[in-house]
């Protein structure tokens, strides 16, 4: 008997993914755990196995598609076996069936053919009502090209919907920025004795010397004695992290990913680098383990390294500061009442108000220029 394979939640929070590529097609044979297609979802990009082996009766998105957790993704039989929506038990590996607007036969509540909930959000966005579109997918459901093309607009303009991750990245910040007061403050600190020390990392390992291990050394015992920075803020009540997981900030093709660096105070700077180079390759080319996107209690984020200077920083929403680095451009400065061109890296710390005030904030964050200036290899 043929099973219906419903898209189960494959990681915390997950609603829907993006069907990337079937890997088999209608028709084909698939073997029980063999992959049968790739998604995408907010973190990452990942195979899903067939959960029996026989043949591919029936694809539940095409590529490109969205789908919900608990909709049917997939349809596998036996041989020669004919497939009809509802003849068959589903698989759902413990999720709940996502539930159509209306029926395929019998549209109960007025919005005519069925339609999936990201579907129907999406006409209600757009004002299109859903009983006035004729569906393209299967049985007549109406999919979310349907609602577009009624939608019209100018034809001047392209529609591009955002990837799953730009959308994960728009729910966090909108949520960060709706949620936490942010306070913005600024400073400087010269970035030498840094630079000369990550060249002698670099020169001593023979490895990659990444400038975010050299400054979250510097920072550790910073964040030891400000220990409001490496906290969480949970109701009345401040949760103040005793291990050290540095988040920062990797660029990639889908947006800005923030990547976690774990008990980072054990951790000698050539280690750090290591493990910062491997998280990066990993966020970059999507494989990166969904469990180090998660986690950090204190973030920064190096824009110099993209040719930032001073920014606003968004709060990773569960933490309580972040802390941005600009590029290291060399500016005048007085030494020993001389004017000497000096490299200095810009400063952005952003932080909660509602736990840090502002002169808390300013004494922070010469605290970290202290440390920045005076490290030593």
């Amino acid at each position: 008997m043929a099973m219906e394979f419903l898209l189960p939640d494959v990681g915390e929070g997950l609603a829907e993914a993006q069907v990337l590529r079937w890997l088999v097609p209608v028709g084909g044979e698939v073997g029980a755990d063999q992959p049968l297609v790739e998604l995408e979802t907010d973190k990452a990009v990942m195979e899903m196995p067939a959960p029996r082996a026989g043949v591919v009766l029936h694809h539940g998105a095409a590529e490109g598609e969205t789908i919900e957790v608990g909709a049917l993704l997939a349809v596998i039989g036996d041989p020669g076996e004919a497939w009809e929506p509802g003849a068959s038990a589903p698989i759902d590996d413990g999720a709940a069936p996502a539930p159509l607007v209306g029926t395929l036969e019998e549209p109960g509540d007025g919005l005519g053919a069925a339609a999936l909930p990201a579907v129907r959000r999406l006409a209600a966005e757009l004002g299109v009502d859903l009983s006035s579109v004729a569906g393209s997918g299967p049985g007549g459901r109406i999919m979310k090209a349907d609602v577009e093309a009624a939608a019209g607009g100018d034809a001047d303009t392209e529609r591009v919907p955002l990837s799953s991750t730009r959308r994960a990245i728009a729910r966090a910040m909108t949520r960060s920025w709706q949620e936490i007061p942010h306070v913005t403050t600024y400073g400087e600190a010269d970035a030498d004795p840094i630079l000369r020390a990550r060249a002698d990392l670099a020169a001593s390992t023979r490895d990659a010397a990444p400038l975010e291990a050299l400054l979250i050394t510097a920072l550790l015992p910073v964040l030891d004695e400000f220990p409001v920075f490496n906290a969480t803020l949970r109701g009345d009540d401040l949760l103040v992290h005793r291990r050290h997981h540095i988040g920062f900030a990797v660029d990639t093709a889908e947006g800005l990913m923030v990547a976690v660096l774990r008990d980072a105070d054990h951790l000698e700077a050539w280690e750090m680098g290591r493990k910062i180079v491997d998280l990066a390759i990993a966020a970059r080319d999507r494989s990166i383990d969904p469990a180090d996107l998660q986690g950090a209690t204190f973030t920064i984020s190096n824009i110099g390294a993209v040719g930032g200077g001073y920014g606003t920083p968004i709060i990773p929403y569960g933490t309580t500061a972040i802390l941005s680095v600009g590029r290291a451009d060399p500016l005048p400065a007085v030494v020993r009442d001389r004017v000497v061109a000096r490299r200095r890296f810009p400063l952005s710390l952003s932080y909660d108000h509602r736990v840090i005030d502002g002169a808390l904030g300013r004494r922070f964050l010469a605290a970290v220029a202290a440390a920045i200036e005076g490290y030593e290899s």
